[in-house]
C-alpha cells in the first residue's frame, strides 16, 4: 500500500510523465506484490531551483532529468527494496532514456494503524482492507 510521491523538474510532456508513473506502479505491483488497485501516486513538478539534490559525496552528477521517489509504505524486506530500486531504475533507463545517476529513492516504513483511506476510518484495523 505505498503512497508514492514523485518529484521532477518541469519540462517533460504528459506522455513521458504518464509512462514514468506507469513504470513505477507496474514495478510496485510486481516486486511488492500489491493489489492491482493499489495505486496512490502524486507527481509534483518543480522549477529547477526548487530541487537541490546533491550527491552526498558519492561523485554523482545530476541533470535536469532528476527523479526523486519517496514512498510511504508498509515494512518491506531489504531484498524487495533493492529489487524495487534496481527494476525501476533499469526500466526508466531503457524505456525513457533516464540516466541511472538521476534516479533517487527514499522509502519510509509505517504500520497498518498509520493509514486511513477515507471516512475517518482505519480500514486495515477495522477489517475493511
Amino acid at each position: 500500500m505505498p503512497l508514492m510521491r514523485i518529484d521532477v523538474i518541469k519540462g517533460h510532456d504528459d506522455e513521458y510523465l504518464k509512462h514514468l508513473l506507469d513504470i513505477a506502479y507496474e514495478v510496485q505491483v510486481d516486486v511488492f506484490q500489491t493489489p492491482k488497485a493499489d495505486r496512490y501516486q502524486i507527481l509534483t513538478q518543480h522549477e529547477p531551483f526548487e530541487m537541490q539534490i546533491l550527491d552526498t559525496g558519492l561523485g554523482i552528477e545530476r541533470s535536469r532529468d532528476i527523479v526523486v521517489f519517496n514512498l510511504v509504505t508498509r515494512p518491506r524486506s531489504t531484498k524487495a527494496k533493492q529489487a524495487f530500486y534496481q527494476t525501476v531504475t533499469e526500466r526508466l533507463q531503457q524505456e525513457l532514456g533516464l540516466r541511472k545517476e538521476d534516479i533517487m529513492f527514499s522509502l519510509v516504513p509505517n504500520n497498518d494503524d498509520d493509514w486511513s483511506f477515507g471516512n475517518g476510518e482505519a480500514e486495515f484495523l477495522n477489517g475493511k482492507l
